[in-house]
């Protein structure tokens, strides 16, 4: 049994924890100044399972899985950040484990499983040398083991100690010599150092030799009317037409300010009514959508009911109407006040609220269960999420509100000075589209002073700690362009600026 258990391959996994050890001392310690080169180590880690698992390999889920973690990994190369992180350690979590499950079932069991993968994954090298020290004692036939060593090597070398010290004091040779045995001076960075390869060593091993939970809390699914007070089939009809008419009068009144064919009350300007409304119209949705999932449950009265489907259909397209417009809303203040990073974000999620939206009414048409609506939303927010991580938001912002500044198309927000340079290198490739086209007069000379403090600042991220692929690239492509003069921003200041979200 112990046979089976540890196989053949423990050499080979004990040999890649070390090449993982190794490869993390150079990746963090000696070449510590190169921030995107963490990469290296995530893909190391993705080749030793593949090489230590052949589990792994026969399983068609594991390989995408691990496939995807490659991803991840180079992601975290060309422009490193908190969720191709995030995301490589989800997706090699779940390439070590999908192994061990006979199918994949749902997210909320693979929420229990990662987070059990990764809390044993702590005292893993411990449970196993504790195990093959039980191995090796019942293998071990020989007169000496440690326990029998202990004692029949105390009397020699404490004696052998007693008479140095007497002969030392005799001779004064021996002293001498004594005296001159000196411990090396201890170096106090090698305690981090040692703590650094503990913890490639957990990471590692937690990796190749895996231990899932043997048990997992119940499923999420369920069936039939739910049981609480004031969730009846009449109530939840009549909840349904009152919604509707509810959400009628919101999405008309938006179609008539929006558009333009009525007038906003005096003070309210359309930037305000814009930016006020698009995240309670999130929020709305989101608690309609938990309530449709809740109350039309597979086998309840209520998914059974014709009236009551033709009902919720109707209101989820009306919450759709109202992510569209949260979505038009916010893009109306992006005209107002130009693009950030966070507009960005919350115009993806905007999406993904669709999205999640439409998979609600295709679980109560289709009859599928809270695990396939779960798997599904998962699988949405995974793929936007997977081409984010290989995105700049900010350089995509800082592109779309040079293009677009009023001073440049005659159209749009003016051109935001301060949030270009706030956004340092991301804002290069806007700047070198710029610099690159006729801006007017008046902004040439701020645009080119931007243009240089980014080429300056990319060049010190790159020098002095945060090289990446992606940084190395664009300021080669900007430095083809030709290197920019540094200056003032002409009477621009920054010093107090604070941005509207």
């Amino acid at each position: 049994m112990m046979k089976r258990r540890w196989g053949g391959s423990l050499l080979l996994k004990l040999a890649l924890a070390a090449l993982l050890v190794l490869l993390g001392d150079v990746v963090f310690w000696q070449w510590q100044q190169a921030l995107g080169v963490q990469g290296l180590f995530m893909l190391g880690l993705s080749a030793a399972l593949l090489a230590a698992r052949p589990a792994v390999r026969k399983d068609r889920r594991a390989l995408v899985a691990l496939g995807l973690s490659a991803i991840y990994a180079v992601a975290q190369m060309w422009d490193p950040s908190p969720l191709a992180f995030a995301l490589f350690w989800i997706a090699i979590g779940m390439a070590t484990l999908l192994p061990a499950t006979a199918r994949f079932d749902d997210g909320w069991h693979w929420l229990q499983r990662l987070l059990a993968h990764g809390f044993k994954a702590l005292f893993g090298p411990l449970i196993d040398l504790i195990i093959l020290g039980k191995v090796r004692r019942k293998r071990t036939t020989g007169p000496l083991g440690l326990r029998r060593a202990v004692p029949l090597l105390a009397l020699p070398l404490a004696g052998g100690a007693v008479f140095v010290a007497l002969f030392a004091q005799a001779n004064p040779v021996i002293a001498a010599l004594i005296e001159r045995l000196q411990l090396p001076a201890f170096d106090w960075t090698l305690l981090p150092r040692m703590l650094l390869w503990g913890l490639f060593a957990l990471l590692g091993w937690g990796v190749l030799r895996p231990r899932p939970p043997r048990r997992l809390l119940g499923t999420l699914d369920a069936t039939g009317d739910l049981q609480l007070p004031g969730f009846s089939l009449a109530s939840i009809t009549l909840s349904l037409i009152l919604f509707n008419a509810l959400f009628a009068v919101q999405n008309l009144m938006d179609l008539a300010y929006l558009s333009g064919s009525l007038q906003l009350p005096q003070g309210i300007t359309l930037a305000d009514y814009a930016h006020r409304g698009a995240y309670p119209l999130v929020a709305t949705a989101l608690l309609a959508a938990l309530f449709v999932a809740v109350t039309s449950r597979p086998g309840s009265s209520a998914a059974a009911s014709p009236t009551v489907r033709r009902l919720i259909a109707a209101w989820i397209a009306q919450n759709v109407i109202l992510v569209i417009s949260a979505a038009v809303r916010t893009w109306d203040y992006v005209e107002a006040y130009s693009l950030t990073e966070l507009r960005i974000s919350a115009l993806l999620w905007m999406a993904l609220v669709a999205v999640g939206l439409v998979l609600v009414l295709a679980r109560m048409l289709r009859a599928k269960s809270l695990s396939w609506l779960i798997n599904a939303n998962l699988a949405s927010a995974g793929l936007l999420l997977t081409v984010v991580s290989f995105v700049d938001l900010g350089a995509v912002a800082a592109s779309w509100n040079v293009r677009h500044a009023r001073e440049i198309d005659g159209d749009g927000a003016q051109l935001d000075l301060c949030y270009l340079s706030r956004l340092g290198s991301s804002a290069l490739p806007a700047l070198d589209l710029a610099a690159t086209g006729n801006p007017p007069p008046a902004l040439k000379g701020s645009l080119e002073a931007l243009r240089a403090h980014a080429q300056s600042r990319i060049a010190d991220e790159l020098k002095y700690g945060q090289w990446t692929l992606g940084g190395q690239r664009r300021l080669a492509v900007s430095l083809e362009i030709g290197a920019a003069k540094p200056g003032p921003f002409d009477g621009v200041s920054c010093d107090d600026y604070a941005l509207r979200d």
